[in-house]
Order: C-alpha cells, then structure tokens, then sequence
C-alpha cells in the first residue's frame, strides 16, 4: 500500500514546482510512513473537516492552511504548553484516529499558472481571460464593481463578501491576491494600469481597506473586494484534488470544503 510519504513525493515529482529551501509544504501531524487507505484535499484542517474525513475513511488530510493556527506551524507549542482546550481535543483525534496532515502551500502558489487562481478563476468562468505575462490578472467583458462583488460571492460561496468603492464603477481588469497576501502585494496590485479592482482573500483594514478608502477619495476610481480567506482559495485546492486523482489511481481522492465560519447580519438589522 502507499504511505504517506508516497504520495507527498507524487506530488512533489508532479507538481511543476521546484521545492522552496525554506518551505511549510510538511508533514503536520501523523507518522508519513504508515499506509494510506485514501486522501482528504481541503483548504483548511478544521476540526470539522478531520471528522469528516474520518467519516469518509480517509486518513491523510493535505490542507492548503495549517493546522494549529500559525503559517510555520510555530503556535503548537505554546498551545500545548497551556494545554489549551482546542488543541488538546483536536490532537487527540488526530492521533485516535491515526490521521496524517501534510501542509501543500508553497508548491501550489508556485505553479505556472499559480494553482490557487487556476482553480477560482475556473470557478468565476474566468478561465481564457488571463493578461500574458501578469500573472493573477484578467480582462473582462465590461460590467460594474457591485455587480462582479455579487458574481464573486456567489462562485465562490462567500456568505460574508465585502467591497471598498462605488457599486456602480464599471470594471473590466480584475487582479487576485488570494488568501493573505499582505499590503504591499495588494497596493502593487491596485496601483496598475490594467486592474480597475483588487479581489482579495483578506487584509487588514488598517492597511488595504483603508488605503481601497483613499484612493476612493482621492478620486482614483478603483475597487477592492474582499472575500473572506476560505472561500478566496477554496476552489484552489478543489482543483489539487482534480489533478491528484490521476496521479494516485490506487486509493480514492476527494475533496472536502471547509466551511467559511463567518456571517453577516442583514441590511434590516443593521441599517447602512
């Protein structure tokens, strides 16, 4: 049977990528030599996401975020440490249920065209519309940011999607910076020529949203759309496991959707 490390070095062979010398693509949890009887693709190891891959029989999680809240994995300890409640409960099924959990970040981001926008532009019906040579970047047929801000959200199943700007400035170039990707990436981003609005996965909004605001008042007419992380790069690794089960014909391959944990309060509750 396959273990663990097995299929990580399928991956790695296939994946297009030339691994990072520091790199988080790693084995989080779980022993990479025992056998794997199948494989759960998410785009983050919630605890829901764990029982659900239990459910399914399906022992190595490759999650696209960490497990225990911290890009390097670097938080583990201190929870530990303070035997905190949720990292107790939540190893402690790791380990009963014997589940491995490999981080896949790095070498998804890496791929031409870079895996994560592969798959939320498929999901936006954006594919074909990519600029040459400006990775992230798409020309549209023309429409206005509050209608795209709706498309998005509903593609995507952002149940909690925001957007800086006026609703009815028509757009056309639209530019990701999924996920996190920090202010100066998303400035950079807002600053060219060909992008009349960033979509983003989240930012600060002491930083990007603020600064969305002041190119808004400085009458530099752009638009921001903030998705929410989860759904920002949900359907990227919905993508890995489209492109994993070719590699790995002897054991099943499924894709499990995080749940994006946030909501909004309607228009009617609060008033604008």
């Amino acid at each position: 049977m396959l273990t663990a490390q097995d299929v990580v070095v399928r991956i790695t062979e296939n994946v297009g990528a030339a691994p990072r010398p520091d790199t988080v693509d790693t084995f989080l949890a779980g022993d990479p030599h025992a056998p794997v009887a199948g494989v759960a693709v998410t785009m983050m190891a919630t605890f829901d996401v764990l029982r659900r891959a239990v459910a399914e029989g399906l022992d190595l999680v490759v999650t696209h975020e960490p497990l225990y809240y911290d890009h390097r994995n670097e938080a583990e300890p201190r929870l530990a440490a303070e035997d905190d409640p949720v990292h107790r409960a939540k190893a402690a099924f790791v380990a009963e249920h014997g589940l491995r959990v490999w981080h896949l970040h790095d070498a998804w981001h890496d791929r031409h065209p870079d895996g994560v926008d592969e798959g939320t532009a498929r999901a936006l019906g954006w594919t074909g519309r990519e600029v040459p040579d400006a990775a992230g970047v798409y020309a549209l047929e023309p429409t206005t940011l509050g209608e795209l801000a709706a498309h998005v959200a509903s593609a995507l199943g952002a149940r909690a999607l925001r957007f800086v700007g006026d609703p009815a400035l028509p757009v056309s170039g639209v530019g990701f910076d999924l996920g996190f990707r920090g202010f100066d990436r998303n400035r950079h981003l807002l600053q060219r020529d060909d992008v009349d609005v960033a979509v983003i996965g989240e930012g600060h909004e002491w930083e990007t949203g603020a600064y969305a605001a002041d190119l808004e008042a400085a009458g530099i007419r752009k638009g921001l759309v903030v998705v929410g992380h989860v759904p920002s790069e949900q359907e990227g690794m919905a993508e890995v496991a489209r492109w994993l089960r070719p590699l790995l014909p002897e054991i099943p391959v499924q894709f499990l959707p995080a749940t994006d944990p946030y909501r909004t309060l309607s228009g009617a509750i609060l008033p604008a």
